[in-house]
Parts: structure tokens; C-alpha cells; sequence
């Protein structure tokens, strides 16, 4: 991009910005945290960066969250514009508002990479697997989660240093990150090699004092809280990535959090398979033989009737159209199969055993008929 009309664009939009809420365009509240607005930054200049958005509007939009940043990112600042807004930001700045470079402010937040940039270096993706109930799956569900992660100082921004001032170029190599050894190899004869310098461990800076904060690690510890979208008919072992959410370090791209969306194990309930659900109903001789009519509650919470007018066979399996998995993706449903099981008495009195004989194989003095009327 040619630099004038990168400046031209720059200036134009400065108005806007200026008449923008800061807080809205990198979409946070006004007491977000450091790491919250840093965060923000984050996903948003990655996600209109020209390099990997074409549609219109969204390089404006990328100097707009440049701006934000430059601003929310720095307490003094922020604290001038939350008294005062960037009419206080200017008067403290002798009347001129100057907006950095939004392309170098991005490749500095990067290590000098762009989105496109197949050279920077990116950390380790985690993978975890995510149990939820059946009937998060079903009707979809926000499911709140807290995960530890390592992120980079706040106060230093992993440079591990007190401030800017305290980063010299090693004298040792004078910043090259190695030095070069002399060894004798026989009299008269030397060899040169090139090591790693010890004092920079090969960084080429040196730090003189080191960051309060972080006591020069670069990065804290920190609990970082998620939610999770769970979509009706989530397939089991679907990915969902929380993009660039691990491990930061100053050393690379932070890797994406994938977790693997499975439903929890539990006995006595409905089974699932793709789009159907499988449902064991438990009923009793009497029931088997003469009929019957059940209230099913689904994972939902709405009713089937389950019911039968005939003679139910053990193991016998009902169809019930549309009841399943709602479809992934779709407004279809798939079906819903009760398989039912027939319970038989522990133990019979004299009274009825004698009866069940009468109905099934009658008696000297009557037919089957009566014996059954009996019953």
C-alpha cells in the first residue's frame, strides 16, 4: 500500500474515529481490563486486516480498532479520554492528534507478521474433550467455563523488561545474538566457529532491570473465562476453536483452544445415534398383555404419549416419527425408538398362580372363558 494514501486515509477517518466511542469499536465495556481490551485488539485487527478481509469498509474499520487500541491501551491516555474524551486527548497532545501507523501498530502487536504472513512462528493448539448433557445437545445451551492459560505481562507486554529503557544491545555481540570462537587446532593453525552468545542467550538485547510485575518470566498466570456455544444437534466429537485463546508467549502467535464436544455417559436415559435417540420403557405383564398408555418426558421437557392397545411383545420396538436429534444444521428432526421391556413378578401367591393356571389351561368344571372373567 502506497504510504500517501494510507495517510490520506488515515486523516480522513480521524473525525470519525474522533466522534466514535472507543470502547464500542474494540467492543468492551468502559472497566475492561488490560487484557480484555488487549484481547479485543487481538481478534478484531486480525479479522479486518486487508490482507485477509476484501469486503468493503473493513480497512476503514481496521484503522478505526488500530486507533482504539492506541488509545485504551495506554493508561495515560485512556485516563484522559475517559474524563475528558479525544477533544482531552488532543489539548494533551498540543492541539494535534497523531494516529499511529495502524499497519506497523499491527505488526508490532505481531512480531512483525500479518495474517497472510505464512512466516510467524505460531505456539501449540490445545485439545480437550468437553462433556455435556444430552440434553444440551438437543436444545442447544451457553455453557460458562474457566480455563488456566500462560499470557504475556500486561505491564512489560513480554518484554520482560521494567520499561523500554531498560532493553540494551548486548555489548558481548553487540546484538547479533552470536559471537564467534577461536580454537587451536594444531600449532600454528585455528579455527573459528559461531556459538550462541551466553549473555544474551542469543536474543541480542539484554535487560538491566527487569519487569516487577512478571520478575522478568515475560508471562503470567492467568484464568481465563470462555463460553461455549452448544448448537441444537451437535454432533458428538464436533470441534469448536476458540482462535489464538492458549498459551501467549512473546516468542510466537498464540495457538487456537479446540474443544471436542461430547455427551456425558449416563445410565437409564436416552441413547443417541447421529440423528436418532434409542429410549428403553419398562412396562409389566398385566400391561403387556391388556395395554397400556405412558407420559414420556423428552430432553426437553415436552410430553409423548406412549401407548398400546394389544398384546406387547418383549423387545418389541415403536417408531416415533420426528422425535429425535434435531438434524445438525437443518429444522428436520430424526425418530425416536422405544424399545419395550417387559418386567415379570419376583414371586406369585398361591391365589393368583392358581388363577394364571385357570386362564391358560382352564379347569374340570368351567371353560377358559370363565376363568378370565375371573381375573
Amino acid at each position: 500500500m502506497a504510504v500517501f494514501p494510507l495517510a490520506l486515509l488515515i486523516l480522513s477517518l480521524s473525525l470519525l474515529v474522533c466522534a466514535a466511542d472507543l470502547y464500542k469499536v474494540l467492543q468492551v465495556s468502559k472497566s475492561a481490563t488490560d487484557q480484555e481490551i488487549r484481547k479485543a485488539y487481538k481478534r478484531l485487527s486480525k479479522k479486518y486486516h486487508p490482507d485477509k478481509n476484501q469486503s468493503p469498509g473493513a480497512e476503514e474499520k481496521f484503522v478505526e480498532v488500530a486507533h482504539a487500541y492506541e488509545v485504551l491501551s495506554d493508561s495515560d491516555k485512556r485516563q484522559i479520554y475517559d474524563l475528558h474524551g479525544e477533544e482531552g486527548l488532543k489539548a494533551h497532545e498540543g492541539g494535534q492528534r497523531h494516529s499511529a501507523n495502524p499497519f506497523d501498530m499491527f505488526a508490532n502487536f505481531f512480531g512483525g507478521g500479518r495474517p497472510a504472513d505464512d512466516q510467524v512462528r505460531r505456539g501449540p493448539s490445545s485439545l480437550s474433550e468437553f462433556e455435556v448433557t444430552l440434553a444440551d445437545m438437543y436444545k442447544g445451551n451457553s455453557i460458562d467455563f474457566m480455563i488456566k492459560k500462560k499470557v504475556l505481562c500486561d505491564h512489560c507486554r513480554g518484554s520482560g523488561a521494567a520499561s523500554n529503557h531498560d532493553i540494551h544491545t548486548c555489548s558481548t555481540c553487540n546484538g547479533a545474538g552470536v559471537r564467534l570462537v577461536k580454537q587451536q587446532i594444531f600449532p600454528g593453525m585455528f579455527a573459528q566457529t559461531q556459538v550462541t552468545c551466553n549473555d544474551c542467550g542469543g536474543r541480542g538485547k539484554v535487560i538491566k532491570k527487569v519487569c516487577p510485575h512478571c520478575n522478568g518470566a515475560k508471562i503470567l498466570d492467568h484464568t481465563a473465562h470462555f463460553t461455549l456455544e452448544v448448537e441444537k444437534g451437535c454432533p458428538e466429537g464436533h470441534e469448536i476453536v476458540f482462535e489464538g485463546e492458549a498459551d501467549e508467549s512473546p516468542d510466537w502467535e498464540a495457538g487456537d483452544v479446540v474443544l471436542r464436544v461430547r455427551s456425558r455417559k449416563e445410565q437409564g436415559g436416552f441413547r443417541r445415534k447421529e440423528a436418532s435417540l434409542y429410549w428403553t420403557e419398562t412396562i409389566g405383564v398385566e400391561e403387556a398383555l391388556l395395554g397400556f398408555e405412558h407420559k414420556l418426558t423428552h430432553l426437553d421437557g415436552h410430553n409423548i404419549t406412549l401407548g398400546r392397545k394389544g398384546v406387547t411383545q418383549p423387545g418389541f420396538v415403536d417408531v416415533i416419527k420426528g422425535e429425535g436429534m434435531p438434524v445438525f444444521g437443518s429444522d428436520f428432526h430424526g425418530d425416536l425408538y422405544v424399545e419395550y421391556k417387559v418386567v415379570l413378578p419376583l414371586e406369585l401367591s398361591p391365589e393368583m398362580r392358581n388363577k394364571l393356571y385357570r386362564v391358560f389351561n382352564g379347569d374340570y368344571n368351567g371353560s377358559k372363558g370363565d376363568a378370565r372373567d375371573e381375573l
